[in-house]
């Protein structure tokens, strides 16, 4: 007795979730880096342009603590932890989502290591923070480190140089909430508060 091929179905092809696109926040998203940090090079205004990756805009940077320096730098921890108490909004221009400073030493001397996620490209968030430093009078906490320009008040491209010769591109960056701004997740806190508060209302 003949029987019809039943014709089979791609399995992958058939449970593989659409690709999530750049506006879409719903689904986590990762992305491997070349080495040097961009997949092609596109010139901004002080050097290559680093891409936009689901975590946003970032950079590593570490560079070498001069001598008798550390504590120094600790203490200008909470310089800042003052600083946003004091202003909430001190550090705004800078679109940041997180920083995070870690000291360390590699058997050649303690390093710092400064961890930055915010929403501008490399480039503006280099001039914001210049620009914010000479406005509040604040001293930056680079002016404890080897390398770094005397001069870096006047001299932004100095300072984009100190930071593109000691920045240590990440090859693989992951987003929960791939591409999502800092003020978009602010509002969408806002809007919650909002709506749990017309809740409460109701009841």
């Amino acid at each position: 007795m003949a029987t019809s091929a039943t014709p089979k179905t791609d399995a992958s092809k058939a449970h593989t979730p659409e690709a999530p696109t750049k506006g879409d926040w719903t689904q986590p998203q990762a992305m491997a880096l070349p080495k040097e940090g961009y997949f092609k090079v596109e010139q901004g205004r002080y050097g290559p342009i680093f891409p936009q990756t689901p975590s946003c805009y970032g950079f590593s940077v570490v560079a070498k603590v001069k001598p008798g320096r550390e504590q120094a730098i600790r203490d200008y921890g909470h310089s800042i932890e003052a600083a946003v108490k004091g202003d909430p909004s001190v550090l705004a221009p800078l679109k940041l989502h997180y920083l995070r400073w870690v000291l360390f030493d590699v058997g050649s001397g303690l390093h710092f290591m400064y961890q930055g996620i915010f929403d501008t490209d490399f480039d503006k968030y280099i001039e914001d923070a210049v620009a914010l430093f000479v406005k509040t009078g604040i001293t930056t906490v680079f002016v404890n480190l080897e390398g770094w320009p005397e001069d870096w008040k006047t001299n932004v491209n100095a300072v984009i140089n100190f930071f593109r010769e000691h920045q240590c591109p990440s090859f693989l960056e992951y987003g929960e909430y791939p591409y999502v701004s800092s003020d978009e997740i602010k509002k969408a806190l806002k809007l919650k508060a909002a709506f749990t508060g017309m809740l409460d209302l109701m009841q």
